[in-house]
């Protein structure tokens, strides 16, 4: 293993900021991995630390290919995390959202700008991302609409499921898009949750990825199958919205449960009475994709999304 700087710079409160890249193997630019870009992130940090020691022990038995690299990037915010804060500490950016960046623009512009160098060039690029809503929902592979992307490369993590989505306006200023659009296979990887730590999922995040590097030809690893990923579009996910009232949320089910059409998914209890106020109910049959954390729901949120039965 290789320590890199990928980028420096003085900031006002913190000192020197330094983003650190670790390099396994050498040669080609096989896979770059990188972790967590927001202060947050905690299950994406960890996710990151367990395939460094996996990758180091790999690396230690001969197990990464000859001729290939590996390059790892952990956190590219941790300075957020340090002060519990979810974006850029000095304005609130957002740097998933400021790619490919402008060497000479905004703090996290620069950062963008130095981390897409660094990046650039891999042939595959796997980003471990936290859901755009917070809460829990099914481990997967998201990949964005751009043309370039290709189903069956994100089939090879055997993932339950692969999530495709047509480009929004701030999908165009993520690192996963530019690195689209500059030639990299690029694939988001889910797992479950954002601000706390499974330790299922996570492991589950780091199997899926070794398993995409043996079967692409990057390590040589004896790994289970996984799954045969079911593919879906992001717009066919069904969104359940407590329409009637607001009020403490008192979820009956996970994401990855199996419901039918009329089950009780949910209760709103009055906060003032601890009345149950409202029942949510399963439209259709299916399988809960997302749901909620939080404690308070207010009218018109989503509470739940779900996969709808093929045959319905």
């Amino acid at each position: 293993m290789n320590k890199e700087i990928i980028y420096s710079m003085n900031t006002a409160y913190r000192g020197e900021y330094e983003i650190q890249g670790f390099s396994y193997g050498s040669g080609d630019k096989a896979a770059c991995i990188v972790g967590a870009m927001r202060g947050n992130e905690f299950q994406q940090l960890y996710i990151s630390s367990l395939l460094a020691k996996k990758l180091g022990e790999l690396e230690a038995r001969g197990a990464i290919v000859s001729g290939k690299k590996i390059l790892l990037i952990p956190s590219i915010n941790y300075s957020s995390f340090n002060v519990g804060k979810k974006y850029w500490i000095t304005d609130n950016s957002d740097i998933n959202r400021s790619f490919p960046g402008n060497p000479e623009g905004q703090a996290t512009s620069r950062i963008a700008a130095a981390v897409m160098e660094k990046v650039t060039g891999y042939a595959y690029g796997i980003q471990f991302a936290s859901f755009y809503m917070d809460g829990e929902f099914i481990p997967h592979v998201r990949m964005i609409e751009t043309g370039k992307q290709s189903n069956s490369l994100a089939s090879q993590f055997g993932m339950p499921y692969v999530l495709t989505a047509e480009p929004r306006s701030y999908d165009k200023a993520t690192l996963n898009y530019n690195w689209q659009m500059r030639g990299t296979e690029a694939f988001s990887v889910y797992s479950g949750v954002t601000d706390t730590i499974n330790g299922e999922s996570a492991n589950q995040a780091v199997s899926s990825v070794l398993r995409f590097l043996t079967r692409m030809g990057v390590i040589r690893y004896n790994c289970h199958a996984g799954y045969i990923s079911t593919i879906m579009d992001e717009e066919d996910l069904l969104s359940i919205r407590s329409e009637h009232a607001a009020g403490f949320f008192k979820k009956l089910v996970q994401p990855g449960d199996e419901v039918v059409r009329g089950d009780i998914i949910a209760n709103i209890i009055n906060p003032m009475t601890g009345e149950n106020t409202t029942d949510i109910y399963a439209p259709t049959d299916g399988i809960i994709f997302y749901c909620q954390n939080s404690p308070m729901i207010y009218q018109n949120s989503v509470i739940f999304k779900m996969i709808r039965r093929l045959h319905n």
